[in-house]
């Protein structure tokens, strides 16, 4: 049986999480990735696009005709917006820390050529989402602004006791443009190491029904299924949040029994 549950260590080099064949999920694989600065990380990934997303330090991305050199604002998750590179299909790149520097390397299937972007923390598109007991602030990272295959990109923070992906939503069937089909992944980290948060994963017809306690260095595939997140009482959370699918956007829809919670 396939773990939905991963977890990253944070140890040097580059640890795959989720693979092609070995996940719950057809599209969207994830390699974490720590450089001590000085060293080098260099990738190919075929036919597939590339998303390198900064999680702390500073780093030089480069290739053939393009090199993004210093990107990279933030210390750690919790020190503002992040830095993130696109990567089309057929590209060799190639990673410089130039200090300690943690990533997410997020890769899908692409089907048509497009170009590389850097996407700097002043790019990212930060909304307020939800109401009292589900607030939380949205950063849009890898969205419709960039002419990606299927990656769609973003980070959550979760203030302490309330809920995300809240009432719960999914997005599993093809019924555009009230829905599309997008696999998702929530990558978590929390603002102390005791902190921790609980993640369910369900479906109405109760064939999937499956709750973990996640902290940080946690990862969640979620192929189907509604997926709502707590994070528990006096910690600060953050997640990545990572989806692919031939229609990128927020095209969802929420559980009818919590429906009356958006009147």
């Amino acid at each position: 049986m396939v773990s939905y549950k991963k977890h990253w260590d944070g140890k040097r080099g580059c640890t795959p999480l989720v693979a092609s064949g070995s996940s719950s999920l057809e599209m969207l694989e994830v390699d974490m990735l720590s450089l001590s600065a000085g060293e080098v990380h260099e990738g190919y990934e075929g036919d597939k696009e590339t998303a390198l997303v900064l999680l702390g330090g500073t780093a030089s991305v480069t290739g053939k005709e393009f090199a993004y050199n210093g990107i990279g604002a933030r210390k750690h998750v919790f020190d503002g917006a992040a830095a993130a590179v696109y990567i089309p299909r057929n590209r060799e790149f190639r990673i410089t820390a130039e200090s300690d520097v943690r990533l997410a390397l997020i890769k899908a299937p692409a089907e048509r050529d497009t170009e590389p972007v850097l996407i700097r923390p002043e790019d990212v598109l930060v909304k307020e989402l939800g109401k009292p007991g589900w607030q939380r602030q949205a950063h849009f990272i890898l969205d419709e602004r960039v002419d990606a295959n299927r990656l769609y990109i973003g980070e959550s923070f979760v203030p302490s006791g309330s809920w995300a992906s809240y009432p719960p939503h999914k997005h599993d069937e093809d019924n555009m443009p009230a829905e599309g089909i997008l696999e998702e992944i929530y990558y978590y980290e929390f603002d102390r190491p005791e902190g921790f948060g609980i993640q369910r994963l369900y479906s109405r017809q109760g064939d999937l029904d499956e709750t973990f306690t996640v902290k940080t260095g946690d990862l969640v595939e979620l192929p189907r299924g509604y997926h709502p997140f707590c994070c528990a009482p006096g910690y600060q959370n953050y997640y990545l949040w990572i989806m692919a699918g031939k229609n990128r956007g927020f095209y969802f829809t929420v559980d009818p029994d919590h429906q009356w919670l958006n009147k």
